[in-house]
């Protein structure tokens, strides 16, 4: 019997060195975890033994236990690769529409051919899908999808309103309006250019062009008129143009409506932006801005194989009227042409978001996380993966940075938990024990060889 528990003992120690060998073998392991091989003594006893006397069996492995205690983080340049911080495991799977997950902590992503997140052995990257907005519509295991990451942003928009805000000076000096050339930067005060879009995604300059007319400024009122140009062609305001009140005798007192800019201006219609005597903005005329097509049979400013009958709604976000510089404060437009991927952003609670050429960030989906009851109950699979088993319990799947879920770490890979001082000590340790064993066996072998000489 005591052959038996020395070779049990050798055994023991061969499983703690095999052990300690694979912690130290995956020491720069991506989200590898640590392993600790438990032992337990062997022991029988009948009915009719004594129990002071018996001798127990030997040792044998109970358990090869993973350690999921927190590796620390190594900060890469890849935008992709991710890191969780506190509890919880990524979810991949091998093909579409199967529900036969894999779960790891290693976060070295990557797109492959079609634009999906994978792994380096080709795994899908499980998400959450979201709204427009970056909610998550589903938190559910069952729904979880790949990711695809698109290298365009949607179909092109046409501009169709334009937001304009800014400060005309109080102390500019008074042109006559009818002057106005845009070729002339003399016959008008301020200007500011924005970009829009046609139908196409073409973009256009659209330039407005401020002139604070003679007598247009008398007590209690002041204005100030707008002109537009798109790509330095003349757009005028549809329905006709706006008028403003002169104070031309220079009295203090308004002496009525001039005529429409359009007569005033050789054909230029545009807007009359008005301004009380603190300077906030009061209102205009026409009171909605429009501009006139801005096709063909309109202004004639965008190619014949876009919309030709776009129109541009401009409005003024309260404008002011200051004595100080000219500055514009917002120029804002609701169109769009096709973007290219120029980044691709995670945050602490998965959400993957895209951000293109043409200024739109677009919430693609948001990372799933899972957790389990028990996590030394998973069964470990190769590629620092594991799988649910019936220790383990049922995936548990919720969103990062939310609840018992650790948040997620964008450009940082976990590193493995393995510490090479423990591991060193415990491999002297392993080696000892196995050279102890093996002497009981040799002390064994003697005493057989004793007993057999025995005449």
């Amino acid at each position: 019997m005591s052959f038996n528990i020395a070779l049990s003992g050798i055994s023991a120690a061969q499983k703690d060195l095999n052990t300690t060998a694979n912690n130290i073998a995956n020491a720069n392991t991506t989200g590898f975890k640590e392993s600790r091989a438990e032992f337990a003594d062997v022991y029988a006893n009948s009915i009719f033994a004594n129990s002071k006397t018996a001798v127990g069996g030997g040792v044998a492995t109970s358990q090869v236990a993973q350690q999921f205690h927190q590796g620390s983080l190594l900060l890469t340049n890849n935008s992709l690769d991710m890191a969780i911080q506190g509890s919880g495991f990524f979810v991949t799977s091998n093909e579409f529409g199967t529900q036969d997950y894999s779960y790891t902590r290693a976060g070295a992503f990557k797109v492959n051919a079609d634009s999906y997140v994978v792994d380096a052995a080709g795994n899908y990257l499980q998400t959450f899908p979201v709204d427009s907005d970056g909610n998550s519509t589903s938190v559910s295991l069952s729904t979880t999808r790949p990711v695809q990451i698109p290298d365009t942003a949607g179909s092109p928009a046409q501009t169709q309103n334009v937001g304009i805000s800014m400060n005309l000076n109080a102390k500019d000096t008074e042109l006559d309006p009818a002057a106005f050339d845009p070729t002339d930067s003399t016959t008008y005060n301020s200007v500011t250019s924005m970009t829009i879009y046609d139908s196409l995604g073409e973009p256009h300059i659209l330039t407005s062009y401020f002139v604070k007319p003679i007598g247009g400024s008398f007590t209690g009122e002041n204005n100030w008129v707008a002109f537009y140009a798109v790509d330095g062609n003349q757009v005028d305001v549809a329905g006709g143009a706006g008028s403003y009140s002169a104070d031309l005798d220079g009295d203090g007192t308004a002496l009525g409506n001039t005529p429409t800019l359009a007569q005033t201006t050789g054909g230029w219609a545009g807007s009359v932006l008005t301004f009380n005597a603190v300077g906030v903005y009061t209102g205009s005329s026409p009171a909605t801005i429009t501009t006139e097509a801005l096709g063909v049979s309109g202004a004639g400013v965008i190619g014949a194989g876009a919309d030709g009958s776009q129109t541009l709604t401009i409005k003024f976000n309260n404008p002011t009227q200051y004595a100080a510089n000219f500055s514009a404060t917002e120029l804002s437009q609701d169109g769009t042409t096709v973007g290219r991927l120029t980044n691709v952003e995670i945050g602490t609670d998965g959400l993957i978001l895209a951000t293109y050429s043409n200024g739109s960030s677009v919430p693609l989906a948001r990372v799933a996380l899972v957790r389990f009851a028990n996590e030394q109950g998973l069964i470990q699979v190769g590629n620092t993966s594991w799988k649910a088993s019936i220790n383990s319990g049922q995936a548990i799947a919720g969103e990062a940075n939310s609840g018992t879920f650790g948040s997620i770490t964008a450009s940082a890979l976990e590193q493995s938990n393995i510490d090479l001082t423990t591991e060193l000590v415990d491999l002297i340790s392993a080696q000892r024990n196995f050279q102890a064993n093996s002497r009981t066996l040799e002390v064994n072998n003697t005493l057989q060889q004793t007993v057999l000489q025995i005449r």
